[in-house]
């Protein structure tokens, strides 16, 4: 049974005073300027025309589109920050020489190595972390399985924890309402109502396919996937997580596909925790900001409807 009259696939990430939709031929970023002013910038969701084939392979799919959502969402987020108007210091003698030294590739270089940062704290925190600290107990737990199930318990409670430091923070809270807005507009469009703030304001900022939703998911898996590998060894569990990680993002894709798509007892149960986690990662939009997602949504939505089908 479908969750709603439509199912989309058009998707969205909030950014800087902005937000990015993603159909299925465009992609849009709308950003509200300093001066009041929407803009919004479109291109070609597909250069070469269509979805590579190899992006509509179940559980390979997912392991692509997590990879490109990320480069994109980072590419995107800069560039809103410096369409917003986002103070930035003096350039230090290191960046200047940057500067110099690459020249237009710059851009390119820093968005790399703060994409491969961000990969790397990830893995210090959910994999080495948790795996460190539950190697103190391995004195008193011979099964290879609790083990598994303690470090699992330590990588959502870091998770739940960075998640509520976020939130704390004035300007990411800023970007949550942009995040609720994005998923009050999809769901506006989803019940096929007219794409106004007053119509989006109804509806719930919570949504199934969220990525908070699928991170979550993709710490439950790696728990279940990694809990059938018996390796006592801290150095190589970890080893073997890292190996396992495309597995688990293969897998966890695959079911919030399933939980966006179908509404019932088992998809409930499955988008759960995601949507109750939610509460951290959305706020509740103003109206001005539910003006940018629909100034972003209105452009990526397909001209031959069904074009978008989930």
């Amino acid at each position: 049974m479908s969750v709603c009259k439509r199912k989309t696939s058009i998707g969205g990430q909030a950014l800087i005073e902005g937000i990015m939709m993603r159909g299925p031929q465009l992609t849009a970023m709308a950003v509200r300027l300093p001066s009041g002013e929407i803009e919004v910038e479109s291109w070609s969701t597909y250069p070469e025309g269509k979805r590579p084939f190899y992006k509509t392979l179940p559980f390979l799919r997912g392991i692509f589109n997590m990879v490109e959502t990320f480069s994109l969402g980072f590419r995107c987020l800069m560039k809103s920050a410096e369409k917003a108007g986002v103070e930035e210091e003096e350039p230090s003698k290191f960046e200047l020489w940057l500067s110099d030294h690459l020249g237009a590739n710059l851009n390119t270089v820093v968005s790399t190595v703060a994409i491969l940062l961000g990969v790397a704290l990830a893995v210090g925190l959910f994999i080495v972390i948790p795996t460190f600290l539950a190697s103190f107990l391995t004195p008193w737990i011979s099964s290879t399985t609790v083990l598994t199930l303690i470090e699992g318990a330590i990588k959502i409670v870091i998770f739940i924890f960075y998640l509520y430091i976020c939130s704390r923070n004035k300007d990411v809270a800023r970007v949550f309402e942009y995040h609720g807005a994005e998923h009050k507009t999809i769901a506006c469009y989803e019940d096929l109502a007219e794409l106004t703030p007053e119509n989006c304001r109804r509806y719930t900022r919570f949504h199934p396919r969220c990525g908070t939703s699928f991170l979550l998911i993709v710490l439950v898996i790696s728990i279940l996937v990694t809990s059938l590998v018996g390796i006592y060894n801290p150095l190589l569990r970890m080893l073997v997580k890292l190996l396992l990680l495309p597995v688990v993002v293969g897998i966890s894709y695959e079911i919030i596909k399933l939980a966006g798509r179908y509404d019932n007892i088992c998809t409930r149960v499955i988008s759960a925790p995601g949507l109750w986690l939610q509460r951290l990662t959305t706020k509740e939009p103003d109206a001005s900001e539910l003006e940018v997602a629909i100034a972003a949504m209105k452009v990526v939505i397909p001209e031959n409807e069904g074009d978008d089908k989930w």
